[in-house]
C-alpha cells in the first residue's frame, strides 16, 4: 500500500456509513473545491501528536491504487460535538515518521490476523 498525502482538507465531514462493516468515513472538501470520500482506516499516535490515515475512495466506494493520506488529527474536548481538525503535513521527517508508524500498523495487523486464524 502506498503513502501519500498532497491534499489539503478544507473541511472535513465524519460520517458514519451503514455498511456491514460500519466503517467511518470522512468527506474532504479540497482547496480545488472538490469533494472526496475517504474511510477512515485508523487513528495512529507518534511523539504525543494523533494523525488519522484515509484511504480516498472512488465514486464505486472503492479504492484502486492503494494510497492513503495522513494527516494531524484534534479533537476538541471541551467540545466533543465539534467536528476533528485535519491538518497537512508539509514536514517530510514528520511524515516518514508517520509513515513508518503506518507501516508498524500494517505488520501489527498483519500479524494479529496470522494468529486469528491458528
Amino acid at each position: 500500500m502506498s503513502k501519500h498525502t498532497n491534499e489539503d482538507p478544507a473541511n472535513p465531514s465524519f460520517d458514519q456509513s451503514q455498511g456491514n462493516d460500519e466503517e467511518m468515513t470522512v468527506t474532504l472538501d479540497l482547496m480545488d473545491g472538490t469533494s472526496v470520500t475517504c474511510a477512515v482506516v485508523t487513528i495512529l499516535t507518534v511523539k504525543e501528536q494523533d494523525y488519522i490515515v484515509l484511504l480516498p475512495l472512488e465514486e464505486d466506494g472503492e479504492n484502486h491504487d492503494g494510497i492513503v493520506w495522513f494527516y494531524r488529527y484534534s479533537e476538541n474536548e471541551a467540545d466533543p460535538n465539534e467536528e476533528p481538525k485535519l491538518e497537512y503535513i508539509e514536514d517530510d521527517e514528520e511524515y516518514e515518521i508517520v509513515s513508518d508508524a503506518f507501516d508498524e500498523y500494517l505488520d501489527q495487523v498483519e500479524f494479529d490476523e496470522l494468529m486469528d486464524q491458528e
